[in-house]
């Protein structure tokens, strides 16, 4: 599992897609922070997070994209098979380096942080909820993201495909206005992500919304895993 681990790590920076992640999170991040807090002169951040939930709805594929896709296209995919790391083992490996490069990042956007408290006496609790929420959200979405990988060798349908996912996760509940069936509206209401942020931007710590993230990402990596049993003895 290690050196699944090590080598997917070492893959995101000798191939641009590690630099272009790391990049376009800083920068964008950057931008959302002065269009949104800064520009506002206040310590709340409830515009910001939810600025940064939509940004991954690219930037984590582009992550993820080639997680599983490239093993297959380069038919390196068998020595994952033949090695002596389980399945699970395996999908776990690529899961923590993609996370790995996620809380990398995030960490860096929190030094945004520091002028909070030269003018303002911001709520440190809300701030580091927001910070986990955003990191179980990432994370849901990291396990799509591989799911979809090993799922094709083709690496833009996997992004494109994960993008669309993720998206429809995201704006499930926007479509409630349209609908009159309110158990229809009920369902959306639970399968929609940004709903569930919600709570957190506006400084609730929702357990019930961690454990849906959670659920999310167990559920993915399980599938992720099944996928390859099938591949393996099928």
């Amino acid at each position: 599992m290690g050196a699944i681990y090590k080598k997917e790590m070492r893959a995101y920076f000798t191939t641009p897609v590690g630099y272009i992640f790391l990049a376009a999170m800083l920068l964008i991040s950057a931008a959302a922070f002065s269009f949104t807090t800064l520009q506002q002169a206040s310590w709340q951040t409830n515009s910001y997070f939810t600025a940064m939930v939509f940004v991954f709805i690219v930037l984590v594929p582009v992550l993820t994209m080639k997680s599983f896709s490239e093993e297959r296209r380069t038919r390196t995919e068998q020595m994952l098979l033949t090695s002596p790391v389980s399945l699970t083992g395996m999908v776990m490996a690529k899961y923590f380096a993609a996370m790995t490069m996620m809380l990398g990042v995030i960490l860096l956007t929190a030094l945004y942080y520091i002028p909070f408290y030269m003018y303002a006496e911001p709520t440190t609790a809300i701030l580091a909820g927001d910070l986990i929420a955003l990191v179980l959200v990432g994370s849901a979405f990291i396990a799509i993201g591989l799911f979809v990988s090993s799922l094709t060798e083709n690496q833009m349908v996997a992004c494109v495909v994960t993008i669309v996912i993720i998206l429809l996760f995201l704006v499930a509940s926007l479509a409630n206005r349209y609908i009159n069936s309110y158990f229809i509206r009920s369902i959306l209401n639970w399968i929609s992500v940004f709903t569930r942020f919600g709570d957190f931007t506006n400084g609730i710590f929702s357990f019930s919304a961690a454990l849906y993230y959670l659920s999310i990402t167990a559920v993915a990596i399980f599938l992720t895993v099944r996928v390859y049993e099938k591949r393996r003895w099928g």
